[in-house]
């Protein structure tokens, strides 16, 4: 499959995008950090041998005056994409009484508005593929009755309008084919959980939380359409 992975040059992104390497998997990994997204590409190519993953250098805060030069940088890649992993997320451990608009137009910039242009964007590309797939990485902060935790408002509603989104999406895009689903993943022990939670075990590695997700890109997805799932061994 031809998947694109955003937010791939760290956390559970790039550990995705190795996981999914070892399946031979031609992966488009997209991250604005150029550095750490060529490690990545090279650890895929050496550990794996798989040569098909092609690092994207491009910030998604600049989509929308960049649509071109990004639908340039994948058509030369691939004129299909089978599979969306819209990860890249942003989160700022704030209360809500002292958190500013700067912060919360951040989270929301990349936590929605992205993902959402994102899937604009590329709409060419996902519906000519025959079992194309939209997976939304959202939290489980996001889940209507789950636990919520102080200074996680804005971020984790940010989150519950991509969640909201991928519902209307799996309706809109029905008759094209595309399957949407979101996946409300829990604490992992990723660097931004440790810099908004600094001293916190979050008790799921990033390897772990990737290991389900490529279960999902590869398999899960076709058992699912317009789904929140969480994927946490807390409760709720």
């Amino acid at each position: 499959m031809d998947i694109l992975i955003t937010g791939a040059s760290r956390g559970i992104g790039a550990e995705l995008a190795k996981k999914l390497a070892e399946s031979k998997h031609k992966l488009l990994l997209l991250s604005r950090n150029t550095e750490r997204l060529n490690d990545v590409t090279t650890q895929c190519k050496e550990l794996y041998n798989n040569h098909l993953v092609y690092p994207i250098t491009f910030d998604l805060a600049k989509l929308e005056d960049n649509k071109d030069e990004l639908i340039d940088k994948i058509s030369a890649i691939t004129n299909q994409i089978d599979v969306l992993v819209n990860n890249a997320g942003y989160l700022i451990n704030k209360p809500f009484l002292k958190i500013d608009r700067e912060d919360e137009m951040a989270m929301f910039q990349t936590n929605y508005f992205a993902p959402a242009l994102l899937t604009r964007t590329l709409f060419s590309f996902i519906k000519r593929s025959k079992h194309s797939s939209i997976i939304n990485i959202a939290t489980m902060g996001a889940v209507q009755g789950a636990s919520k935790f102080s200074g996680l408002a804005t971020y984790s509603a940010s989150k519950a309008a991509l969640v909201t989104l991928t519902e209307c999406l799996a309706e809109e895009f029905k008759e094209f084919r595309i399957r949407a689903n979101a996946l409300a993943i829990g604490a992992v022990d990723t660097e931004m959980f440790n810099e908004a939670f600094p001293g916190i075990d979050a008790g799921t590695t990033p390897e772990e939380m990737a290991e389900f997700i490529k279960w999902f890109v590869e398999e899960g997805y076709k058992r699912f359409n317009g789904k929140l799932i969480p994927v946490s061994d807390s409760t709720p």
